[in-house]
């Protein structure tokens, strides 16, 4: 279910319009590392991996919708960063990748 919901993240990024191309590629590149760090969380803590994957789809498809709304983005990026919280030491590179891609999808300029 986990690896569903990143594969229609990256299906959802390939056929943004929205985005340049070095940004999909970045955050193409980002979910594909993070699919690789929430299969390892998954093995311990099932619930919070399918809560980031949840939270990344929603910030994605936030980002991406032809009219974004900023505080609907604002939102589902809140949540994603969020739902990381206490996993610094455990999965630190979990966290990194989940703030890169918060940053990213909030550089977006909306």
């Amino acid at each position: 279910m986990i690896h569903d919901t990143l594969e229609q993240i990256e299906g959802r990024l390939e056929k943004a319009g929205s985005l340049g191309e070095q940004t999909r590629g970045e955050l193409l590149q980002l979910i594909a590392t993070l699919k690789q760090e929430i299969t390892d969380l998954s093995r311990t803590d099932a619930d919070q991996a399918q809560s980031i994957a949840g939270f990344a789809d929603a910030s994605t498809r936030e980002a991406t919708r032809a009219n974004p709304k900023p505080e609907l983005l604002g939102h589902s990026l809140d949540g994603l960063s969020a739902s990381v919280n206490g996993f610094e030491e455990s999965h630190p590179r979990l966290v990194q990748i989940v703030n890169r891609i918060c940053a990213t999808l909030s550089n977006l300029g909306i």
